[in-house]
């Protein structure tokens, strides 16, 4: 017997644990949601707040700014590639640690290091000498060039990164402050056996789908951008499932079939509540699977030049129960001390009271959480009479 599309769509949303209540919650908190989700993507927009912020905030309610960091240098969080550059548990530490050794290169820029060993020296003994350093502190000014030039310094230090010589130590405002992984990961994590091949992908693909409730192997394969595509993937999976570790399900749509955990139960109830979304949430990294199963086909315009943007800059999904109910283009107006709603792009055209209602509620909870007030002229807005 096939899934439904219907009970799906409850059980992927609800895997979220999305906060639809007003909450406050600290640095544990924090933690486990980024272990629960196995890797918050990290963007440097700030038009309402960065991204990661925003989807740690649809789950655990509001938290002090600077918890990340506080995570990170205690060494219980930490900095790599996953879907793209994200925040990641520090038991994941080994995982990530076989990516550094089978692929150093930059995934951007390739084997900078290679290319230039001296400049790589000369950064590593700098920040072993002087602590960790952010990429400002290479910058040559108009009478400085060579090595402390912007650009070449700026590329080693995220090359050097990337092959797991440096680390994230830090973050000063949103700018990387880079350290010696000695210095901020644990002795105990730092030491431990890196995993072969065949754990690493198999831990992965457990991960994923335990984060998100259900996934396709082509979600599987765009939640970590593993390379070589489903087909790589592919015979790691057939094992798990023969093991038992996962189940894979027909879905009544007779699109591709799904990876569950093997004790996942879908029979729960709608998810209730209102949250409104970062562009580049957990939720809807696989766009695709998205709008097969919320039936949301996903945009991120702040890329596009404005005269192309349909609904807005910085678009954020308003989800209602189990569903994406429409689009709210947001800006934090920090100066005036606002949270504006530019526009209000409804999934549907039916007038709703309800929806409405939702979008306030969303809406007046993620000012407060940006300790903002909401302004007064938002769509939807109830009248006090």
């Amino acid at each position: 017997m096939s899934l439904s599309v219907a009970a799906l769509r409850r059980h992927v949303v609800a895997t979220q644990g999305y906060a639809t209540r007003t909450r406050a919650a600290g640095g544990d908190d924090v933690a486990e949601a980024i272990r629960r989700l196995s890797a918050v993507q990290l963007d440097s927009i700030s038009t309402v707040a960065r991204s990661h912020r925003l989807t740690l905030l649809s789950r655990v309610g509001r938290y002090p700014t600077g918890t990340v960091t506080a995570l990170i240098q205690a060494g219980r969080i930490f900095e790599y590639w996953a879907h793209e550059a994200c925040l990641l548990p520090i038991d994941d530490w080994p995982l990530a640690r076989s990516r550094m050794l089978s692929r150093p290169d930059h995934p951007w820029w390739g084997d900078v290091i290679d290319r230039d060993p001296t400049l790589a020296d000369r950064v590593m003994g700098e920040i072993r000498e002087r602590g960790p350093l952010g990429s400002r502190h290479f910058e040559g000014g108009p009478n400085v060039s060579g090595m402390w030039n912007l650009k070449p310094a700026k590329r080693m230090l995220e090359a050097l990164w990337s092959a797991g010589r440096l680390v994230i130590g830090a973050r000063d405002g949103f700018q990387r402050m880079y350290d010696l992984p000695e210095r901020v990961i644990p002795d105990e994590v730092l030491g431990a056996p890196v995993p072969g091949e065949d754990e690493v992908m198999r831990r992965l693909v457990v991960r994923a789908v335990t984060a998100r409730g259900a996934l396709t192997e082509a979600g599987v394969v765009e939640h970590w951008r593993l390379r070589g595509g489903v087909a790589a993937l592919r015979p790691y999976v057939d094992a798990l499932v023969a093991d038992g570790a996962l189940r894979r399900e027909e879905v009544e749509d007779g699109g591709p079939p799904v990876l569950l955990a093997s004790d996942a139960e879908l029979a729960g109830k709608r998810p209730g509540g209102s949250v409104l979304l970062s562009p580049f949430d957990n939720l809807l990294w696989d766009r695709p699977f998205a709008e097969r199963v919320l039936g949301f086909k996903h945009l991120i315009e702040v890329y596009k030049p404005a005269p192309e943007r349909r609904y807005g800059y910085y678009v954020l999904p308003l989800v209602v129960g189990d569903r994406v109910a429409g689009r709210a283009d947001v800006k934090a107006d920090r100066k005036a001390g606002v949270l504006r709603l530019l526009a209000w792009h409804p999934e549907s055209r039916r007038r709703s009271a309800a929806r409405d209602e939702a979008l306030e509620r969303a809406f007046v909870r993620l000012a407060r959480q940006l300790a903002l007030e909401p302004a007064a002229n938002y769509p939807g807005r109830r009248s006090s009479a």
